[in-house]
């Protein structure tokens, strides 16, 4: 009788590799460490050795070579226990590899697109597959409004990948700016060609996003390229916003440009900027001021993240208001000079707030000041800022109350002239009709004397009586009666 052969443990180790490799795409490599490492193990344990155990595999045969000191251990006598120890190492490692795996495939992928199926829900996060691996995308992370079922796909950037134990957790967004980029990416060829770059994005999303643009080739217009004929490009990118507003940035070096064309489409008069607060005082006539403002200031906020300077949108009266008041200010500080409020006013510093941004050093560096003087200046403004901002404040407050004030007395003034020309009206329209009346009533007295007069002539005449068919004079003389004697 013929016995089965065994199955050489050496093939049953690389089939086991290749198996795994195939499968998981984990480096053959870690997959011989792994084993290795769970054989180890399995053999001190087995043998009550806390060290010493040494386990070689050789990786073109698969076979395994064990030794504790110079003794040579056959992996066939760890038994069934120590066996099963290997099993769950093995396992154990196995799992630490595919982490390894998935977290170095997926972490070098920030910011990039990716598209999943949602194959569950759990309290408004969808739980997308990527293939062989899950993802989450938070309610956070997805655009106001929307929502995800079940078998929908959905189009996503990478936002996060970190380990959590053995597991990798990769977060998903659809809110993050670079989500408007991936998807320029995707619509517009000459962006993938690197011949239109993408300089900067800002987004609230859900409302409004800005988006800078410049073309490398002088011949391409950057941004007629990303609207797309009749808009065919922007709109399909529109769509998957979900219907979120664009504006799309023409991109210049120079701020003096760049800041008008991020504030469209206001129109802007002056732009002043000071590096040393990353600041830009920007002008605008008072026609222009909300439209530069925007809804709840959405459009000079994202301007100044497009542009990365703090924006402040100003009328020309308003930044003369700022200048007086500065120099009103500055001149409490230490060692308070006119050229001192000049040089702090030339630098954009229109507060003791503004102060409180630099120190000594920066402060001397333009100044005039030595370092101890400057400190003593930077320190007042930290102690007296609070109070600054509260005077102006109350300064803005009373302004506010004289104009509501005023514009209540102008309406009340243009209402009295309002009535006042009203009675003047209906007194001209009153002599009006009393000149009418005396008019109709002389009218009607001529009337009757007329009347008056043809009945005096009628009376003068001798009035017809009719009788029986017959007419005759009323003064006639009654008929004699005869009598028969």
């Amino acid at each position: 009788m013929m016995t089965k052969k065994e199955k050489d443990p050496g093939k049953a180790i690389l089939e086991l590799v290749e198996k795994l490799h195939e499968d998981r795409k984990i480096p053959r490599e870690t997959i011989f460490g792994g084993i290795a490492s769970a054989i180890q193990v399995a053999a001190e344990r087995h043998f009550g050795v806390e060290e010493g155990v040494f386990v070689n595999i050789d990786q073109l045969t698969g076979h395994i070579v064990a030794r504790h000191g110079e003794i040579e251990l056959d992996p066939e006598t760890l038994g069934r226990i120590a066996a099963q120890s290997a099993k769950q190492m093995i396992i154990q490692k196995i799992r630490e590899a595919e982490s390894d795996t998935v977290f170095n495939e997926f972490a070098g992928k920030k910011g990039e697109l990716v598209v999943g199926t949602v194959t569950r829900v759990d309290a408004g996060t969808a739980i997308l597959s990527l293939g062989k691996s899950e993802a989450l995308l938070p309610r956070s992370e997805q655009i106001p409004g929307e929502s995800h079922h079940v078998g929908d796909r959905v189009k996503a950037v990478i936002l996060d990948v970190r380990k959590q134990g053995h597991r990798v957790k990769i977060v998903l967004s659809r809110c993050h700016p670079d989500f408007v980029r991936a998807l320029f990416e995707e619509e517009i060829p000459e962006i993938d060609e690197r011949i239109i770059d993408i300089r900067a994005v800002a987004r609230e999303a859900g409302y409004r996003s800005k988006v800078a643009v410049t073309s490398i080739d002088l011949k391409v217009d950057a941004v007629g390229a990303c609207v797309g004929v009749r808009g065919s490009r922007i709109k399909n990118v529109i769509e998957e916003l979900n219907g979120e507003r664009i504006d799309i940035v023409r991109w210049n070096d120079a701020l003096q440009v760049l800041i008008p064309n991020a504030l469209q489409p206001a129109q802007i008069s002056e732009v002043f900027t000071y590096p040393r607060l990353g600041r830009a005082i920007v002008l605008v006539t008072d026609d222009q001021l909300s439209l530069a403002i925007g809804r709840r200031g959405q459009n000079v906020r994202l301007a100044s993240k497009l542009v990365g300077w703090d924006i402040e949108i100003m009328t020309h009266d308003e930044l003369a208001e700022a200048l007086e008041r500065a120099e009103r200010w500055f001149g409490q500080l230490p060692h308070a000079s006119p050229e001192l409020a000049n040089a702090l006013i030339d630098q954009g510093f229109l507060s003791y707030n503004d102060i409180t941004m630099t120190d000594a050093a920066g402060l001397a560096e333009f100044s005039g000041l030595t370092e101890e003087q400057s400190d003593e200046v930077v320190m007042y403004a930290e102690e007296y800022s609070d109070v600054m901002e509260q005077s102006v404040e109350e300064e803005r407050r009373q302004a506010e109350e004289a104009a509501e004030l005023a514009r209540a007395e102008a309406e009340q003034l243009a209402a009295a002239e309002a009535a006042a020309q009203a009675e003047a009206e209906a007194a001209a329209g009153g002599e009006a009709v009393a000149e009418g009346g005396e008019a109709a009533e002389g009218t009607e007295g001529a009337e009757v004397a007329e009347e008056e007069a043809e009945t005096l002539s009628d009376a003068n005449s001798e009035p017809v009586v009719v009788s029986g068919g017959e007419e005759t004079p009323a003064d006639a003389p009654a008929a004699e009666e005869k009598t028969e004697g």
